[in-house]
């Protein structure tokens, strides 16, 4: 879409209210689990380079890895597996960091919203898109 000027207008949501709350929390758990990783790379390393390399490198090919194939607009798209495989890695690899860091209830807490938001914005994307992956 475009403005009268020709230029491109801001992409508005799609969806009802509690879809795109859906999204929104999707969106954080996605940011969250990363943070997670770095927190778990900083507390693991041993020494200064070893914290930076595992602080900055691990969420670093978390989110290539999760750009490139689990992303709404991933280079690769693979069947929903894929998708849910890569989600799992890194999603879960986030709960783990919590965990590994000392905070186990958190981490438990984590860990269900991650299942629950990934399980209603992976059914719901498909019923909203008409089956296509979102």
């Amino acid at each position: 879409m475009t403005t009268s000027r020709g230029r491109s207008a801001p992409a508005t949501p799609k969806g009802p209210g509690w879809f795109m709350a859906n999204e929104l929390l999707a969106f954080v758990v996605e940011v969250a689990a990363l943070a997670a990783l770095a927190w778990w790379g900083i507390d693991t390393g041993d020494g200064l380079a070893a914290r930076v390399l595992l602080g900055v490198g691990v969420p670093a090919a978390a989110a290539v890895v999760w750009g490139l194939f689990a992303a709404p607009r991933a280079r690769i798209r693979p069947p929903l597996v894929g998708v849910l495989l890569v989600k799992a890695v890194v999603l879960g690899g986030g709960v783990y960091a919590v965990h590994a860091v000392g905070y186990s209830g958190a981490a438990v807490f984590f860990g269900l919203v991650v299942v629950v938001n990934t399980g209603l914005a992976e059914t719901f994307r498909r019923r909203l898109n008409g089956g296509a992956a979102g």
